[in-house]
């Protein structure tokens, strides 16, 4: 009995503290900086040795994958000077042999592209981790509230358009890049 006679207390007192919220949060001017995230990354010591390391996992794939072709190819020009000799079911067994050798190999693409992937993240999680401490460091020393990126990792443009004054305060680029030691 008693739990129900507090429900329409504590819902009155909810609402109306809620304008009393929104107009703090009207009070308070936010501070919005951005930060063009990728071009920091590019230009990261650490994301050369990354790249190497990705272009040499991409490479060593990429020669298991051409064996594999090589294997098939060899399989299939066999096949084929055999062909005519063969009878119906032994053609339809190299048939479904050579079928499933191809089946292999796109698998094969399939897993080797999901590895590179995983690769990539592994390798460059510590960057977006150091980045991202980096970013929160700045923006806490010149007292900023939110912090957005001004470009996705495709580069298209988030942030149209910036008045050059608010630019030159606003724009945490440089002063990560700076704290960072790479500018």
């Amino acid at each position: 009995m008693k739990k129900s006679l507090w429900l329409p207390v504590i819902s009155l007192a909810i609402l109306l503290s809620v304008p009393l919220a929104g107009e703090k949060a009207h009070a308070q001017e936010l501070k919005i900086g951005f930060v063009d995230y990728y071009s920091v990354l590019e230009v990261m010591p650490e994301m050369r040795a990354v790249e190497r390391r990705l272009e040499n996992f991409y490479r060593d794939k990429l020669s298991e994958l051409e064996v594999k072709e090589r294997e098939i190819q060899m399989v299939f020009e066999d096949f084929q000077t055999k062909m005519e000799v063969l009878s119906a079911s032994a053609r339809q067994r190299e048939e479904q042999q050579l079928n499933d050798l191809w089946l292999e190999l796109r698998r094969f693409q399939n897993e080797a592209q999901q590895q590179l992937q995983q690769r990539r993240m592994q390798l460059m999680t510590p960057l977006f981790e150091q980045l991202q401490t980096t970013i929160n460091t700045v923006a806490r020393q010149r007292d900023i509230d939110f912090v957005l990126q001004t470009t996705t990792a495709n580069g298209d443009a988030i942030i149209l358009w910036v008045d050059p004054a608010v630019r030159q305060q606003y724009d945490l680029t440089d002063a990560v890049k700076q704290y960072m030691d790479i500018i």
